[in-house]
């Protein structure tokens, strides 16, 4: 059935049996048998014959629609099949990572786990900005990663919700009120905001910040968090991170950790795992699947 339906495809797309046959390696009279098969196999008319032409029924037409889509998934299939026989001969290695700032707990929990269930399969693990794991997945160099929601979801992607995060305010304790347990966006317009970015993501995590996130005052920029929670210290600035690390905080008299806000509303963020649809194989879906429980 599997060849039927490609000549089924071809034929379609030629709008001829003639070239849908050279295309296919076949002779004429052999592509229309096997059509004949198909339409018999289904138990329904594809084509309506009309002399040397032909149109689509309404049967035909959802058939056509819908089966690229089950050739592709089967030539996916395929190809998964053949990675996993031939691993002996070359082993297959998972990209996979992970949004820097994020925090590595469930993670690495998840990379443990699979290489326990998986132990034939090599895994390459990287962290990096949101930018930076976008253009690794964009130019094939990883296969899965953690990551934020800062794009509109695109078909071109899976995109697996794993948990939502609450900004938090990392900021020396001598600039806020003793009894504060909130603080507001607009109050930290006077404080430079402090990126922990390389200088070539400094214009993309610049731009998030300042029209998504609303920063109104300045930036200053390192590459450590060690630095970072020292100039926080010094009163140089704030740091914003999401609530699920702020354990990581070295212990620190001087500073706090508090909740952000714009107006009423607390400003949160949504961590999903992503990888290319046309990359969706058997060990990018399993180690997405131990990554998921991790969350639960």
């Amino acid at each position: 059935m599997f060849n039927q339906i490609k000549y089924f495809i071809a034929v379609v797309k030629n709008k001829n049996f003639t070239k849908a046959a050279e295309e296919c390696n076949i002779s004429q009279p052999a592509i229309s048998q096997q059509i004949k098969e198909l339409e018999a196999m289904l138990g329904t008319q594809l084509l309506e014959r009309k002399g040397r032409s032909f149109t689509l029924t309404k049967a035909g037409k959802y058939f056509y629609n819908h089966s690229q889509d089950v050739l592709n998934n089967v030539e996916i299939l395929i190809e998964e099949t053949q990675k996993i026989g031939n691993q002996k001969i070359e082993p297959y290695v998972l990209h996979a990572g992970y949004l820097r700032n994020f925090g590595t707990r469930e993670f690495l929990k998840a990379v443990e786990e699979f290489s326990k269930e998986y132990p034939d399969i090599k895994l390459n693990i990287t962290n990096g900005s949101h930018e930076k794991l976008y253009l690794a997945l964009e130019d094939n160099k990883l296969d899965i990663a953690l990551n934020d929601l800062r794009r509109a979801p695109s078909e071109k992607y899976i995109n697996k919700f794993l948990i939502t995060s609450g900004f938090e305010v990392v900021v020396n304790k001598k600039l806020v009120d003793f009894n504060q347990t909130k603080i507001q966006m607009k109050d930290l317009v006077d404080l430079p905001c402090i990126l922990v970015v390389s200088p070539s993501e400094q214009a993309d995590e610049e731009y998030y910040y300042r029209d998504i996130l609303g920063v109104g005052g300045d930036f200053l920029i390192t590459n450590t968090y060690e630095q970072a929670f020292l100039m926080v210290t010094l009163c140089q600035g704030y740091l914003v991170i999401n609530n699920r690390t702020k354990d990581q905080i070295p212990h620190n008299s001087e500073v706090i950790s508090l909740p952000l806000y714009n107006g009423g509303e607390k400003m949160e963020q949504k961590y999903y795992a992503f990888w290319k649809a046309d990359n969706s194989g058997y060990y990018v879906e399993s180690f997405f699947d131990i990554l998921k429980k991790q969350f639960e």
